[in-house]
């Protein structure tokens, strides 16, 4: 899942938490992480979206080659 970040283990994980508690504090860490995943989600459809036009697209001039 993470394979663009292979070296953060347990302990920088912790620390980045941590870090993101004190800057946001508990009350607002909810919030943050729900637009987070939010943002994450969009990202990811508009990502499939733009593979599938490619591959109608692609689909598209291979029939028309034939």
């Amino acid at each position: 899942m993470l394979g663009f970040l292979p070296s953060i283990g347990p302990w920088e994980l912790g620390v980045i938490l941590i870090i993101a508690l004190l800057i946001f504090g508990p009350g607002k860490l909810p919030e943050v992480a729900k637009f987070l995943g939010k943002g994450v989600r969009d990202f990811k459809k508009a990502l499939n979206d733009v593979e599938d036009s490619v591959k109608i697209e692609d689909d598209s001039e291979e029939k028309s080659k034939s």
